[in-house]
């Protein structure tokens, strides 16, 4: 009885711990701050096998950029997704120079080559399919099912810790 009692409480904290981090993940994912370290969601398949489809990707800001590494750019908005390729080309120098850019999974290079303008950040690490979580946590019933209920559930089963605590520490009380 007490092994079980053990593992269901690793098994509580373990919970407590994933609903805390996703709960960090999509508040960082939801109110990016320009300049820092942002979580993107990888919404197509044109850097596979390397970064999967609804992975997520945390890009950082560089200074500089060199051929072979990861970037993420293009516009975030509501309507259009920031784009994360690999540079697989730099022309000019200076202020004149500019990005040329390949996924992975593409067979040709990508028609604009990029400024570093518009680049959001060189790719530091994915985390394979999060971002499918982390998108359905963004949509009401999702942040429903991911966030509130297991909140709940937390909640509840600590007031229920709480009053059996007053409960027992009452019935001490009476018997002395």
């Amino acid at each position: 009885m007490v092994m079980v009692e053990k593992l269901f409480s690793v098994a509580y904290y373990i919970f407590i711990a994933a609903l805390a981090t996703l709960g960090l993940l999509l508040v960082a994912a939801l109110f990016p701050i320009e300049g820092n370290i942002q979580i993107k969601i990888v919404k197509s398949g044109s850097m596979e096998p390397t970064i999967r489809t609804g992975s997520i990707v945390v890009v950082k800001p560089h200074t500089s950029y060199a051929q072979g590494d990861i970037i993420t750019f293009g516009p975030d908005t509501k309507k259009e997704v920031p784009i994360t390729h690999r540079i697989v080309g730099i022309q000019g120098d200076g202020a004149q120079i500019r990005f040329l850019t390949k996924g992975d999974a593409n067979e040709d290079a990508d028609i604009k080559d990029i400024a570093p303008r518009e680049v959001i950040g060189k790719a530091l690490f994915s985390v394979p399919y999060l971002g499918y979580v982390i998108d359905f946590a963004r949509k009401p019933l999702g942040f429903f099912l991911l966030i509130i209920v297991p909140a709940c559930i937390v909640i509840v089963d600590e007031l229920v810790t709480i009053w059996k605590e007053l409960r027992g520490g009452r019935e001490k009380n009476r018997d002395s």
